[in-house]
């Protein structure tokens, strides 16, 4: 995808070393592009923890990558335990973090510590060009969906939650893709932007690489979404995930549920886009068995934004003696999902569906 005309990918080798590895600090978008240099294992596992980077794709590309550095810096036995541990303990909901890092270590394991670092930073090449090439086939299987409903050029109108873009993907996104597809295509695709509170990566992030790709969309209050809904102007919700249970259940940025809910109840179809390395064949129930990562209290009581002034402040909006609490993510059960997008195609949100799709994975 492109930023002011200039193709980017989320993560990159720096062309000028060819072994630093860059990435775009999310936490300084919309209001700066900040290309950021990682040198060290450690400085890959504070991108992923304090949400330089984010979205469960890149989260697995970029613990490939903390790897690869790792190994870099000393390929023994003890480094590569103690890089997949490190990296393993960063975000405990994404499921893509832990697939990377057990195909990391089952590639490099075997090898004598000399082949490491090159072994790794080859695989973790790979996994970002297949992460790219798995959301443009998400984006193919998913344009169907918003191409049948542009009858006689009518505008369609897609809620989305939190960001699913490029730029929780290597590149092209899982839930954006096929709205990006969409409008390329001549289609008129209007998005609703749900904010996406507390880290409103809806308003912060989603806006901002759809307003870079020319793509009409709309900001709204997270409670918006239903209203919408009931008044007729959503064609479809589709939203990314960072966890799907064998079963279907999905789990997503918190307040997902509450959509799938309102889609329900109104006869609004929900889809969910995902990469099948989202898929955890290990767990059914994911209200019981998805640990639900708690952020810090921060990110509910305090809100960054561009003052009048131009400068980027913080500011608490929560009384001083009022604490929060923050769940970053919530499970919809899989009777409330419509459909999966995955790189094979649709896909009905149930364990059998999943299983014949993926009978070489399941």
């Amino acid at each position: 995808m492109k930023i002011d005309g200039t193709p980017f990918r989320s993560i990159w080798v720096d062309d000028m070393d060819r072994w630093s590895v860059r990435i775009i600090d999310q936490t300084k978008l919309p209001w700066a592009v900040d290309l950021v240099r990682l040198t060290t294992m450690e400085e890959m596992a504070h991108a992923i923890k304090a949400m330089l980077v984010r979205g469960a794709p890149l989260i697995g590309a970029s613990a490939a990558y903390g790897v690869a550095l790792a190994m870099r810096a000393d390929a023994s036995d003890a480094s590569l335990a103690n890089a997949l541990a490190v990296l393993g303990a960063t975000r405990p909901t994404a499921i893509n973090l832990r697939w990377a890092l057990a195909r990391m270590h089952k590639l490099l394991a075997p090898l004598a510590p000399a082949a490491r670092a090159a072994a790794a930073y080859d695989e973790a090449a790979q996994i970002c060009d297949e992460d790219v090439a798995v959301n443009r086939a998400i984006g193919e299987h998913g344009l169907p969906l918003i191409a049948q409903r542009a009858h006689g050029g009518r505008r369609v109108n897609v809620l989305t939650h939190c960001n699913a873009g490029w730029i929780a993907t290597v590149d092209w996104g899982t839930a954006l893709a096929p709205i990006y597809m969409a409008h390329d295509a001549g289609i008129d695709v209007h998005v609703w932007v749900e904010e996406t509170r507390p880290r409103n990566q809806g308003a912060s992030l989603t806006a901002w690489e759809l307003g870079k790709h020319g793509v009409p969309h709309t900001v709204i209050a997270d409670n918006a979404g239903g209203h919408y809904m009931q008044h007729g102007e959503v064609d479809l919700v589709i939203v990314g995930t960072d966890r799907v249970t064998r079963a279907g259940d999905v789990c997503n940025k918190i307040g997902t549920y509450l959509k799938a809910l309102a889609a329900r109840d109104n006869g609004v179809p929900f889809w969910v886009a995902l990469p099948s390395s989202t898929i955890d064949w290990t767990i059914r129930d994911g209200l019981s068995d998805i640990p639900i990562e708690e952020r810090a209290a921060t990110e509910v009581t305090t809100m960054t934004g561009r003052a009048m002034d131009g400068s980027i402040a913080t500011v608490r909006i929560v009384p001083t003696a009022s604490p929060a609490a923050n769940p970053a993510f919530d499970v919809t059960p899989a009777r409330l999902v419509s459909g999966l997008i995955t790189e094979r195609g649709l896909c009905d949100a149930n364990e059998a569906a999943l299983a014949a799709m993926f009978t070489d994975l399941a």
